[in-house]
C-alpha cells in the first residue's frame, strides 16, 4: 500500500475514533471537514480531514446526516430491533461517494455488535470497549467488506493472492479486493491465532458476543476479555493512537 493511502487511512481512523463519542460530529469547514466535539460551536475544532479523508469514513464506517447539519457516524444511529434470525441487519439508505458527490444508496444500517458493545457500560460506568478498540474492529470488519470475502471464514489464508503494490485508491477494483484481503490477513496474523477466531466471528459474521463464546469453547462472560485484547493488539498493528 502507497505511504499516502496508509496516511488517509490512519487519519479517517483518528476521526473515526473522536467522532465515536456521544455528540461528535462531522461538518464541512472551508476546503476540508473538520470534527467538532459538541454542539458548542465557539470551542476548537478537534481535528480537519481532507476530501480523501472524508471518503474514506464514508466507506467505512459509515456516515449519516445529522439533523442539525453536518454528518454523525452511522455505527451510532438507533435503529428498531432486526429481524430474528439476522442480528445487525436494517435494510436502509447510506451516504456514499460517487463521482466526487454524496449519494444514497441501499445499504445494511443495523448497528454492529462492535459499536454495540461499545455503548455499553460495565459496573463502574466505564465503557466495554473504547474508542481505539472500536476504530480498529470497525477498519478491520471494512477491509472484510472490501475483500469480497463475505459470507465465508477466513482461517485459511493459503490460497489468497498476494497484493503486487496495487496502484492505490484508484486502481482495478480486483486489485483493490487484493490490497483489502492482504490487510485483512496481516492484521489476523499480527493479532494471533488463539484470538483472530474472536475477531472472525464479531467483525466478519456479526455475531452476538454470547454466540462467539459458545462457538468458541470460551467459559460464559470470558468472551469480553478475550475480544478486547484482540482489539488492543489489532489497534497496536493498524497504530491507532
Amino acid at each position: 500500500m502507497r505511504e499516502t493511502e496508509e496516511s488517509v487511512i490512519r487519519l479517517a481512523e483518528r476521526a473515526a475514533g473522536n467522532l465515536a463519542r456521544p455528540e461528535a460530529y462531522l461538518e464541512q469547514a472551508g476546503g476540508g471537514y473538520v470534527v467538532r466535539r459538541g454542539p458548542d460551536r465557539r470551542l476548537r475544532p478537534a481535528m480537519r480531514l481532507d476530501e480523501a479523508a472524508f471518503r474514506e469514513l464514508v466507506l467505512g464506517p459509515g456516515l449519516k446526516p445529522r439533523p442539525g447539519g453536518g454528518w454523525s457516524l452511522a455505527s451510532r444511529a438507533q435503529s428498531p430491533s432486526p429481524p430474528a434470525g439476522l442480528p445487525g441487519i436494517i435494510e436502509g439508505e447510506r451516504l456514499v461517494v460517487e463521482a466526487a458527490r454524496l449519494v444514497r444508496k441501499r445499504a445494511n444500517l443495523g448497528e454492529s455488535p462492535l459499536a454495540w458493545l461499545a455503548r455499553r457500560k460495565d459496573s463502574d460506568g466505564m465503557a466495554w470497549l473504547s474508542a481505539r478498540e472500536l476504530a480498529a474492529g470497525e477498519k478491520l470488519r471494512v477491509d472484510f467488506y472490501r475483500s469480497g470475502l463475505i459470507g465465508r471464514m477466513t482461517m485459511d489464508w493459503s490460497g489468497q493472492p498476494r497484493g503486487s503494490g496495487g496502484r492505490g485508491r484508484g486502481g482495478d477494483p480486483a486489485e483493490r479486493a487484493v490490497a483489502a484481503k492482504t490487510r485483512v490477513q496481516k492484521a489476523l496474523e499480527a493479532v494471533g491465532p488463539e484470538l483472530s477466531p474472536m475477531l472472525e466471528r464479531i467483525c466478519f459474521l456479526g455475531s452476538a458476543l454470547e454466540a462467539a463464546e459458545r462457538d468458541l469453547g470460551i467459559p460464559r462472560r470470558t468472551g469480553k476479555v478475550v475480544l478486547k485484547l484482540a482489539l488492543q493488539r489489532l489497534a497496536a498493528h493498524y497504530r491507532i493512537s
